[in-house]
């Protein structure tokens, strides 16, 4: 994106003015005030906020989103305030507006949070064995306490509709998958990914635990403090939170976590391979350390791994469907021709029970 483009974006997501006179409706007066974009890999766009001495977060969706994708950082916002003072560690909230006519669209903010997110590779300061095993019980541990908590004691008893959760799941991305095939089949099929869907329509689990859930809870939507030993200190990106199926949640954050004997990533540009390095806990220590801390047997493990992989494969079909319309430039849709086809694989491997937990 040119600069001059860059600036026109810009002005897009913030009346500087308008977010200045809220936030001094809410917090008083600061002696300095500068706006700057996050331009991080978020569904959602973040800004900067240089409020004084403190330093605040803005979330909003992109422009042009509809109302109702705008509600989106609103319930995220929610979620975030309900768990202030729970054991699941998240920014501290500031103010939530409604009024589109601020800054365009709905907003929150946040406090900022200090330390670093995992995505290509693990910090110097985490480069030994204890630290790389600490990271993943971090992980797994928070988790743990999100499906824990007592969603109805802190707010959020009328946050969603747990039953039928997971078979919701199955039939919402087994339809995301038909809108993506109307066009992308005439470039090439997938058949693989009907005999997934067919499968997971015949093995989904007729009942299964209630918890809050995140919905997209891996380790590249947590932050870790700049210290050591590793110290999970934030979980984000709570905008596909609700009331559901706790292993569904598991099986997503499992589909991210490598071992060290795993066939080569299904989508290489997209998948981190720094927890295959000696000291990282397997997937099947994972589990068991989430057994213990929630009490919740991961039965069904293959149904809910296969669900994970099936729900990526839906998005990447998706992705290919925009770039074959001329709807985006993002040079990774392209990939997902042959990208896709490798997930359904990984699927299929999963079902079968080739690719073990």
């Amino acid at each position: 994106m040119s600069d001059s483009n860059q600036e026109e974006y810009f002005d897009r997501l913030v009346d500087e003015d308008a977010l200045e006179a809220f936030l001094t409706d809410e917090l008083g007066s600061a002696g300095s005030y500068a706006v700057e974009r996050h331009a991080a890999g978020h569904s959602n766009e973040t800004l900067f906020v240089e409020w004084g001495e403190r330093t605040l977060v803005v979330r909003r969706p992109p422009p042009g989103e509809t109302a109702d994708t705008a509600h989106d950082v609103l319930r995220e916002f929610r979620v975030t305030d309900a768990l202030q003072g729970t054991e699941v560690p998240v920014p501290n909230t500031v103010a939530a507006c409604e009024d589109r006519g601020v800054i365009g669209s709905n907003f929150y903010v946040m406090e900022l949070v200090e330390g670093d997110v995992l995505r290509e590779s693990e910090p110097d300061r985490f480069d030994s064995r204890s630290h790389r095993r600490r990271i993943g019980e971090e992980l797994v541990d928070t988790l743990a306490s999100v499906h824990t908590v007592e969603y109805e004691a802190v707010g959020l008893g009328e946050f969603g509709h747990p039953e039928g959760y997971t078979e919701r799941q199955v039939e919402r991305w087994g339809q995301q998958l038909a809108w993506a095939f109307e066009r992308t089949a005439d470039e090439r099929a997938v058949p693989e990914l009907e005999r997934v869907g067919e499968w997971l329509e015949a093995s989904t689990p007729t009942g299964h635990p209630r918890a809050l859930v995140h919905g997209d809870y891996k380790l590249d939507n947590v932050m870790f403090g700049p210290g050591t030993p590793p110290e999970l200190v934030a979980v984000f990106d709570w905008e596909m939170s609700t009331l559901g199926d706790p292993r569904a949640d598991l099986g997503w954050m499992l589909s991210y976590w490598r071992d060290a004997k795993d066939p080569e990533p299904a989508v290489p540009e997209l998948t981190a391979t720094f927890m295959e390095r000696d000291g990282y806990p397997t997937r099947r220590e994972l589990v068991e350390r989430y057994e213990e801390r929630t009490g919740i047997a991961f039965e069904h493990e293959r149904f809910y791994r296969a669900l994970a992989v099936y729900k990526l494969a839906a998005l990447g079909e998706m992705f290919y469907r925009r770039y074959l319309e001329g709807n985006s430039d993002d040079e990774m849709y392209p990939l997902m021709e042959e990208r896709v086809p490798a997930l359904a694989e990984r699927a299929v491997r999963i079902i079968e029970g080739e690719e073990p937990l």
